[in-house]
């Protein structure tokens, strides 16, 4: 059966991780014991008061918390709620949202493997379960920090990548990324649309995700489903995507359809992923199955989708051992992007990891970290009072704006490309002969352009 037409967006894994960073408690609960349902994962779409209860003994959403937000955001069902909600810190993550964009290269080798690849669909196989494979990490529902305009995570360190991530609007808040290594480009703007439903929230991938292969310059575009996020409030919050995934050969035509299972009674279907690559006459050529919670399978079919004789199931991807009971359920990935010992050198002043709020959080300081982030809002805002008082528009350090606003299924995208600053930057850094030592975590996080203005 031949896939439906692509649509012209992407860019989910920043925008995912935007929208669940507005709303977050914790994951879904394990029953045993249901005859014929054993193993797997019950989730209650509504909320219960046992789910409540666990939640406040963790340490989150405790009932006059919930209450008390309940009673303001009713004002918001059916609102795009994308910046104007404001939660308590209890709730948060110590890892900003560019840095959680950050862990979509955890499993780069996949695409170095695409790279090196002959095979156009198993060119599509790999780069798919790249696609994938960041859904793990992206079932945490506890919220990252949202960024302030102007900062920036760096990442230089595996695989022999370099990433930077930066904050290039406030309102409506986007970001845009650049990963690059010998074999690949990776390219996003992200931007997000939301619905609030009261209990639950709709979340819309506003963006534009681009992976370039150097060996020849193909390139693939991802178009996510859209996203669910269940229980923001009342009972165990978990986060579902049931839809289509479509990654696209744009220099081929070939393109692979992914269908994510919507999660069923008692966790039935959750997890489990199955589709086809197919050709440009949108014939199928390889079967894909598996959960993204655990592995990614493929096998090489016939015109009717079903496997060749003599062919049998290969895994593409699996996914890495992860600490055990781990309070941020963070990968062993998540911590080293969120570490100061894996920090390049001279880190910029404006990177996620400097943030006060964030390190005062990662060190177990709720009130300390509930007054930075108030005052790191603040500034912000005068910031912007004051840039808009001498008449001066924000301009990101690393990527420009591109003249092009690219449209959407929900809504136009103005699209931003990495103008290569960085790669200069951090050249003239690697080959400076200065030995000089620098206490990274005494550095003041500063991404602000316009301070001093009025001073001028």
């Amino acid at each position: 059966m031949a896939p439906n037409d692509p649509k012209q967006s992407g860019g989910f894994f920043a925008s995912i991780a935007s929208s669940i960073s507005n709303f977050g408690s914790a994951m879904t609960k394990s029953v045993n014991g249901l005859m014929g349902y054993e193993g797997l994962e019950v989730v209650n779409p509504e909320g219960g008061t046992e789910d409540a209860e666990e939640e406040a003994r963790r340490g989150r959403w405790k009932q006059e918390d919930r209450e008390s937000y309940w009673k303001m955001m009713q004002k918001y069902i059916g609102s795009d709620v994308t910046s104007m909600v404001t939660l308590p810190v209890l709730i948060f993550e110590p890892m900003s949202m560019l840095q959680k964009m950050a862990e979509l290269m955890e499993y780069s080798y996949l695409l170095d493997l695409a790279d090196e690849c002959e095979d156009p669909y198993m060119r599509l196989v790999y780069t798919t379960s790249w696609a994938i494979s960041v859904y793990y990490a992206y079932q945490r529902t506890w919220k990252p920090f949202n960024p302030i305009l102007g900062e920036t995570y760096e990442m230089v360190n595996h695989g022999g990548i370099t990433f930077i991530a930066e904050q290039v609007s406030h309102h409506p808040p986007m970001s845009a990324g650049h990963a690059e290594n010998e074999h690949f480009i990776y390219d996003i703007s992200s931007k997000v649309k939301t619905k609030f439903l009261g209990n639950s929230i709709d979340i819309y991938p506003l963006g534009r995700t681009r992976v370039t292969l150097k060996r020849d310059g193909t390139v693939f575009d991802l178009v996510p489903p859209p996203t669910k996020v269940n229980n923001l409030i009342f009972g165990r919050t978990w986060v579902d995507s049931p839809g289509e995934m479509i990654m696209t050969n744009l220099t081929t035509g070939d393109k692979a359809v992914l269908y994510f299972q919507p999660c069923g009674w008692f966790g039935a279907g959750r997890y489990e992923i199955d589709g086809y690559v197919y050709n440009s006459a949108e014939e199928p050529k390889i079967l894909m199955t598996g959960k993204w919670n655990e592995s990614m399978s493929y096998q090489p079919c016939d015109s009717e989708g079903e496997p060749l004789p003599g062919t049998e199931l290969k895994e593409a991807w699996k996914l890495a051992d992860a600490p055990k009971n781990d309070k941020f359920q963070y990968t062993h990935f998540a911590h080293k992007i969120n570490s100061f010992d894996t920090a390049p050198k001279k880190l910029l002043a404006s990177d996620s990891r400097l943030r006060p709020d964030r390190y005062a959080l990662e060190l177990g300081d709720l009130s300390k970290a509930g007054f930075e982030k108030s005052s790191l809002e603040e500034r912000q805002r005068a910031e912007k009072k004051n840039r808009e008082e001498k008449g001066h528009k924000f301009t990101p350090k690393w990527f420009d704006f591109a003249n092009e606003v690219a449209a959407t299924p929900w809504g136009d995208l103005e699209v931003y490309q990495y103008n290569g600053k960085y790669t200069e930057h951090r050249a003239a850094i690697d080959g400076s002969s200065s030995s000089e030592e620098i206490d990274i975590k005494s550095t003041e996080f500063n991404p602000w352009q316009y301070e001093d203005l009025a001073a001028n």
